[in-house]
């Protein structure tokens, strides 16, 4: 009986001394919210607790401060709100200007834009975004604002997909998740010959980023007719290690017939004649079928899914619309493309002979290719100047 009162008293004095020297619940949970940098966010990281700080541009607060939101006594809504006065909607966006290049964001230490809401008005082909990271002059993103958003064409066309989302009437959103760690700079120019009216949000985080954690990049290209027996290219010239995670193609067709028997190609890491990764089709790409054909209706059938789609078919309407035009996407986000060195991706425009023979096609095609890379970011073949951009 001695011996067990011994050994309970020991057990009484070895739990005090844990309890003494061991950290505490809320230390404990102080430590793992500083762990947690509140990037990657999913149904999984919801619930965790993190020290990064929430921030958001607007024209309501163009520095995205805290406590500075809705302060604005003049705005494109002055006349408006000249009744109520300040705190009620008096600057909810912007005009911007032909030949003008507005600052959208100009975000200083470290952290990552997590989502961009905008409705831009005019030709969204001649809106040009661009996008630096870390005082670097090169962009690391530029393509046209319709394009960026998978809306080529300057019609509108639903999509739901987990990187992009266009909601009615033309609400353009992205949860691409774009990391920096000194500056993060986003610019919209305005190449059009009319002023153009821009609503916008940008969300971010301000937090620590990890070495591990690449930047973002996305390039637009355009070839309008793609010369005979020429293959297209989406993306070349890419220096560096990363990961591709996503195509989206603006297709317009010149052609009577299926347009889309054409392989997509990635050359990485210093393949030449022969890529590594060769897919099967153009549909097989967008991970569709058979000519995307609904075969009850003996139509093209538009679909838009978390990561692929074909959301955008415009028929024609017999008279001066007369070219059929499709807009598609495929996001690697569980199967990224990850290359060490360098990356180059091409896609054949291929359709049918009488004979069953392939027809190299001569069509219309624009792209967008978005990737994550480590900097520099090589330089982007210049984009083709307002005509050369025009959808007619």
């Amino acid at each position: 009986m001695a011996t067990s009162r011994r050994q309970t008293a020991a057990i009484l004095i070895a739990t005090l001394a844990a309890s003494l020297y061991s950290p505490s619940w809320a230390q404990k949970s102080k430590a793992a919210t500083s762990q947690f940098n509140g990037l990657g966010m999913n149904m999984g990281t919801l619930s965790l607790l993190s020290n990064a700080q929430t921030r958001s541009i607007s024209p309501e607060n163009f520095t995205g401060e805290k406590g500075k939101g809705g302060m604005a006594l003049t705005g494109t809504n002055q006349a408006a709100a000249r009744d109520l006065g300040q705190g009620w909607k008096i600057s909810p966006s912007v005009d911007i200007k032909p030949g003008e290049t507005f600052t959208l964001a100009d975000i200083k230490g470290s952290g990552a834009i997590q989502q961009i809401w905008m409705t831009p008005t005019g030709d969204w082909r001649k809106s040009i975004l661009r996008f630096y990271w870390d005082d670097q002059k090169q962009p690391s993103v530029e393509c046209p604002v319709g394009d960026f958003f998978c809306m080529g064409w300057g019609k509108y066309a639903q999509l739901s997909s987990l990187a992009v989302c266009v909601n009615p009437g033309s609400a353009f959103n992205c949860y691409w998740e774009m990391p920096f760690r000194k500056r993060g700079l986003i610019t919209m120019t305005n190449i059009a010959d009319t002023q153009m009216r821009l609503y916008y949000q940008i969300n971010y985080t301000l937090t620590d980023v990890p070495e591990n954690a690449a930047y973002f990049h996305a390039q637009f290209r355009r070839v309008n007719p793609l010369p005979y027996k020429q293959v297209y290219t989406i993306l070349d010239g890419v220096k560096g290690r990363g990961h591709y995670v996503g195509t989206y193609l603006a297709w317009g067709v010149h052609n009577n017939g299926w347009w889309g028997e054409g392989e997509i190609k990635f050359y990485m890491d210093g393949d030449k004649e022969f890529p590594t990764i060769c897919g099967t089709g153009t549909e097989d790409y967008i991970c569709g079928s058979y000519n995307f054909e609904n075969r009850d209706t003996k139509q093209y059938q538009e679909f838009t899914t978390p990561y692929s789609g074909l959301h955008q078919v415009i028929r024609g309407d017999g008279l001066y619309q007369v070219c059929q035009r499709f807009g598609m996407y495929r996001w690697h986000i569980p199967d990224p493309i990850r290359f060490e060195k360098d990356l180059r991706v091409t896609i054949q425009a291929l359709g049918w002979r009488k004979d069953r023979r392939y027809l190299p096609l001569q069509d219309d095609i624009a792209s967008v290719a978005f990737w994550y890379q480590t900097l520099p970011t090589a330089p982007f073949p210049p984009l083709p100047d307002k005509d050369a951009l025009e959808v007619n």
